[in-house]
C-alpha cells in the first residue's frame, strides 16, 4: 500500500529477508544497490561524492551525520554517485564557517535517497557476519515481499561494468584545482611533467595532489586505448580509483597492457586491479569490503606501517601474480594485497590522497615524481 507524502517512514530490505525500519530525512521512492559500512568518522562528503561508490548503498558507522554541511572544497567529482545514503542521526542544524548547504538539500539535489533512524551497529554487524548485501531502500510501500523480491531480482555488482557510468565522456585538462573542457595541448609545458590520468572515477583530489607535484594533468575517458594515451606523449600515466568488478573491464585491461612498461605508472585503487589483471593475475571479492580511512598497511619493504583511506569490494590475487611483481604493502586486518611494483610501475590498492583520512600515504605521489624524472634522466 503506497504511503502518503507526508509519512517519511523508510524501509530497508535485505537479500537474506532483514528489514530495518526508519525514516526518510531526504528524498523519496526507491533505491536499490549493494549495502557496505564504512567506518569513517568525518568525511562524509567525500564519501557521496567518490565515483567507487556507484552501484552501493553506504551506511556509516559514526552515529551523527551531517552536522558541518556541504562546502565546495571538499567535492572528490562533479556530484553524488552512491545509490543511498543511510545514517543513525542526522542533523538539521548543521553549522561550519566553510558550509554552502545542507547534507539534505545537496542528496535531494541528486535525487538520491537519505535516511536516518536505522540502527546502523544492527547493520554493520550483519553485514561483518554475513557479507556485503543486495539491498533495497523504499518510501513508497510497506510491502515487505515485494521487496524482497525486487532486491532478489537484482543481479549485484560481480560481472558489471559501472566504470562506463561514471568516466568523463570526454577529454579535459585539471588546471588550477578544477576541470577545464576543451581541446588538449599538444606541446609539452617545458617545465612540468605530463601525467595522463585513464578516468575510471577519479577523484579529485588525485588531480589536485598531481598538480600541486608539478604535473600537467590530462584526463581521458576510460575507454581511451592504450594508443590514444601514448600518442599524448605521457611523461607517466595514472589509472585511477572506480567502482565496480575490476573483471569485467577487459577494454581497460587491454590499455593497461600497452602502456606497461613504456612510460612510468602509478596504479591507484581499481587502477591496482587493473595491472594485476594486466600482468595476467585475477581478483576477488571480499566478504564486507574495505570502507574507512583507519585501515592499517605494512610496507614490508620498509616495515612502516601507515594508516590508509580505503574503498573497495574487490583485491588483488598475490598468487595468481607470482613472480611478475613485487609484493609491496599488505594489509594488517586480513592480509591482503595493498601494493604492487614492477620496472617502471608501481601501484597501491589504498588511496594515498588522503581525503578524508590520514596524510600517511601522501608521499607516493612524489615518488611517481621522482619515478618520472629518473625515468627522463632529470635525476639519478
Amino acid at each position: 500500500m503506497p504511503l502518503l507524502n507526508k509519512d517519511r517512514r523508510a524501509l530497508l530490505v535485505l537479500e537474506d529477508g532483514s528489514v530495518f525500519d526508519g525514516t526518510a530525512f531526504a528524498g523519496f521512492g526507491e533505491t536499490i544497490g549493494e549495502v557496505v559500512f564504512n567506518t569513517g568518522m568525518t568525511g562524509y562528503q567525500e564519501v557521496i561524492t567518490d565515483p567507487s561508490y556507484k552501484g552501493q548503498i553506504v551506511t556509516m558507522t559514526y552515529p551523527l551525520v551531517g552536522n558541518y554541511g556541504i562546502n565546495d572544497e571538499d567535492m572528490e567529482s562533479a556530484g553524488i554517485h552512491l545509490e543511498g545514503f543511510i545514517v543513525k542521526e542526522y542533523q538539521r542544524n548543521p553549522s561550519n564557517w566553510r558550509m554552502k548547504k545542507s547534507l539534505k538539500s545537496f542528496l535531494e539535489d541528486y535525487g538520491k535517497i537519505g535516511i536516518e533512524g536505522i540502527d546502523t551497529r544492527a547493520l554493520t554487524r550483519r553485514l561483518r557476519l554475513s557479507g556485503s548485501m543486495k539491498g533495497i531502500i523504499s518510501t513508497e510501500t510497506k510491502d515487505i515481499n515485494m521487496l524482497l523480491e525486487k532486491v532478489r531480482q537484482y543481479p549485484g555488482l560481480v560481472g558489471l561494468d559501472l566504470v562506463r557510468k561514471v568516466s568523463c565522456s570526454t577529454s579535459y585538462i585539471w588546471k588550477n584545482g578544477a576541470p577545464h573542457a576543451g581541446k588538449l595541448p599538444s606541446k609539452k609545458p617545458a617545465n612540468k611533467l605530463r601525467v595522463v590520468v585513464l578516468d575510471c572515477g577519479v577523484k579529485y583530489n588525485i588531480l589536485r595532489l598531481l598538480e600541486n607535484n608539478g604535473c600537467e594533468v590530462l584526463v581521458l575517458p576510460a575507454v581511451s586505448s592504450g594508443k590514444d594515451v601514448l600518442a599524448l606523449k605521457p611523461d607517466g600515466v595514472l589509472l585511477s580509483n572506480g567502482p565496480g568488478d575490476p573483471a569485467a573491464l577487459p577494454y581497460i585491461v587491454a590499455a593497461a597492457r600497452a602502456i606497461i612498461g613504456r612510460v612510468p605508472i602509478f596504479g591507484i585503487c581499481l587502477g591496482h586491479q587493473i595491472i594485476g589483471q594486466a600482468i595476467g593475475g585475477y581478483t576477488e571479492k571480499l566478504k564486507f569490503g574495505h570502507h574507512g580511512i583507519n585501515q592499517p598497511v605494512k610496507n614490508v619493504v620498509t616495515g612502516r606501517v601507515e594508516i590508509t583511506s580505503q574503498n573497495h569490494g574487490f583485491v588483488v590475487v598475490p598468487a595468481s601474480v607470482g613472480s611478475k611483481a613485487k609484493n609491496t604493502y599488505h594489509n594488517l586486518n586480513d592480509a591482503t594485497s595493498e601494493g604492487m611494483q614492477m620496472p617502471l610501475t608501481m601501484s597501491v590498492q589504498y588511496h594515498p590522497e588522503a581525503a578524508p583520512g590520514p596524510h600517511d600515504s601522501e608521499y607516493l605521489f612524489s615518488k611517481f615524481v621522482e619515478l618520472m624524472k629518473k625515468e627522463k634522466g632529470e635525476i639519478n
